[in-house]
């Protein structure tokens, strides 16, 4: 099983991680540098180009750049993946999308991962001029023309909302033909749209782990899904239901501790691991207060619960 971590303070959701509501860049820096330094697979940022009033009290106005806190996070790491959970594909001109994703995976030497999702706050559809029932659509013809921005030296792409000819385009990706893809969402248009690439991303909002087995048949069962099963991702976003982490992360008792990491491993080993799930994040438990603590809790976990997993 991987482990994944979104990036402390590059969203400010009400509620979590408020410590990192005040993190510097060199703080930013210090967090991934670690997170770079231990087992972690991935870290990853969130997209919002602005969140509609109504969604404020729920998520909370504060949401940096993804693509800009992704070429960030690139720069000041050597290891770990760097992707988004999820880039809103319909807000992006594919070809403006295409140079900025192949930037990122050229300098950061081929660790991008690309998770996608066509969006749901309306507000921001409008407000970029994007129409909001076209999204899917949308995001099918932009991963479409994606991959041959990212493949052909002379890239055509004739589609109904792009027309992109006479251009040549580099770099391309480091990774060939492309960054993995992942595929957001719990429709069955988006399960449609995971098989036919590399993994996919359930959104927890509304939804259980208990809940995944019929959608996971529903997958499995495309035509676009045959011979992927030993390599397609499974990534859940959400801490285990049922794990009590201790009330402070720096005053717990050892006995405290090795009781979370119990129930943590069990989650992870006996109900995740045989539903297919192949990714976790890791959420960052309600007692850590700041910085420091936060690191102690990464190097806790990686010591104590990333050896008991298989992977």
């Amino acid at each position: 099983m991987k482990f994944d971590i979104i990036l402390p303070g590059s969203r400010h959701l009400p509620g979590h991680d408020e410590w990192a509501r005040t993190l510097a860049p060199a703080g930013f820096r210090r967090v991934l540098r670690e997170i770079d330094r231990l087992r972690f697979t991935t870290v990853s940022v969130s997209e919002h180009p602005g969140i509609p009033l109504a969604e404020v009290p729920r998520l909370g106005a504060y949401w940096q750049d993804a693509l800009s806190a992704m070429a960030f996070a690139a720069g000041v790491t050597e290891r770990v993946r760097i992707d988004a959970a999820v880039l809103v594909l319909p807000y992006h001109h594919p070809l403006r999308l295409a140079k900025a994703l192949a930037t990122i995976d050229v300098l950061s030497d081929g660790r991008l991962n690309v998770s996608v999702g066509v969006g749901h706050a309306e507000a921001e559809f409008a407000a970029l001029g994007v129409p909001f029932a076209q999204r899917g659509a949308l995001t099918d013809e932009i991963l479409a023309a994606l991959a041959t921005l990212w493949t052909e030296d002379e890239p055509e792409h004739r589609g109904a909302h792009f027309d992109i000819t006479g251009l040549a385009v580099a770099p391309r990706p480091v990774q060939r033909p492309g960054p993995p893809v992942y595929v957001g969402g719990n429709s069955r248009p988006a399960l449609r749209r995971a098989a036919r690439h590399d993994g996919w991303q359930p959104n927890p909002t509304g939804l259980t782990v208990a809940e995944l087995p019929p959608l996971l048949d529903y997958l499995r069962d495309r035509p676009e899904f045959a011979g992927k099963a030993g390599h397609f991702d499974i990534n859940w976003l959400e801490a285990p239901e049922g794990v009590t982490p201790p009330a402070t992360f720096r005053t717990a008792t050892l006995a405290e501790l090795a009781a979370y990491r119990d129930q943590l491993v069990a989650a992870y080993r006996d109900r995740f691991a045989p539903l297919g799930i192949t990714r976790v994040t890791v959420v960052t438990p309600p007692g850590v207060g700041g910085e420091s603590e936060y690191l102690d809790f990464l190097r806790w976990f990686d010591a104590e619960v990333l050896p008991a997993v298989p992977q």
